[in-house]
């Protein structure tokens, strides 16, 4: 008998391991940050990130239903929605963004995925059909705040410092990739909101140091939460899905919240 105890051990332990595995790529968790600035009334943003084409739930209805209980003035995406031009991906991101459009206005703006290829200038028009409003390179008005979005390719081409507008109030840029963070800083930014670096896909168990981040390297520095450059507060989310690594550890996909109270 000992060797059906054997057995029995080795599947529960892989089972266990399994499960474990599961809740790290699907169990949501929600991040909250509460900022001082320049609004005249609070404001509520979601920020998501890096969903790279994954479900959570059938037409991500346990993403939707999580969102919509924060009820928030606008939600942002910084880039990376698809992983590749695949049919799949393309109708979950439309899906999602067309259903939280139906909760808040919804600010856009690509990522490396999007850019890899001459898809995305088809990829924009659907999108912004779902109801989205991409920001390459452009500001928009909301709530009172200045958000400008910039396009993942822009930084390399001096961009930012053109689009980047004068005004009195809080200002925000959406940017895919974290590590410009002095760049964005530069141009007088209050907040910036980041992906890309998945939260260093492996976490090293309670101490939030990722493994790797591309641009960053081994060990990455700027994986998640908030850093700060003088007077610009940069907000990293970890992201929801997966890219070339097809599983997260000590990592579970991230919702991020920010409230912004009046000074």
């Amino acid at each position: 008998m000992l060797w059906l105890w054997l057995i029995l051990g080795i599947l529960g332990g892989l089972s266990l391991i399994f499960l474990f595995i599961r809740c790290n790529n699907n169990w949501l968790q929600v991040t909250r940050h509460t900022f001082r600035a320049e609004v005249d009334r609070g404001v509520k943003i979601v920020h998501l990130s890096d969903l790279h084409g994954k479900e959570f739930g059938r037409r991500n209805a346990r993403l939707i239903a999580k969102i919509v209980k924060e009820r928030p003035d606008f939600i942002v995406i910084t880039g990376d929605i698809v992983h590749k031009y695949r049919e799949k991906d393309k109708r979950v991101a439309l899906e999602l963004v067309s259903a939280l459009c139906g909760v808040a206005p919804v600010l856009y703006v690509s990522g490396n995925h999007e850019m890899r290829n001459k898809g995305y200038r088809f990829f924009r028009k659907d999108l912004m059909e779902a109801g989205a409003a991409v920001l390459d390179n452009c500001p928009r008005n909301i709530c009172g705040l200045t958000v400008v979005g910039l396009n993942c390719t822009a930084l390399k081409n001096g961009v930012l410092k053109k689009i980047t507008p004068e005004t009195s109030g809080a200002k925000i840029l959406l940017a895919h990739m974290p590590q410009f963070v002095d760049n964005y800083a530069s141009c007088g930014y209050d907040f910036v909101f980041c992906g890309h670096a998945h939260g260093g896909q492996w976490r090293i168990p309670f101490t939030k140091q990722g493994i790797y981040a591309p641009g960053q390297g081994m060990f990455p520095k700027l994986t998640s939460g908030v850093h700060e450059r003088g007077r610009t507060k940069m907000i990293i989310s970890r992201g929801l899905g997966n890219s070339e690594c097809p599983i997260r550890l000590f990592n579970r996909p991230e919702i991020v919240i920010v409230e912004l109270i009046k000074k």
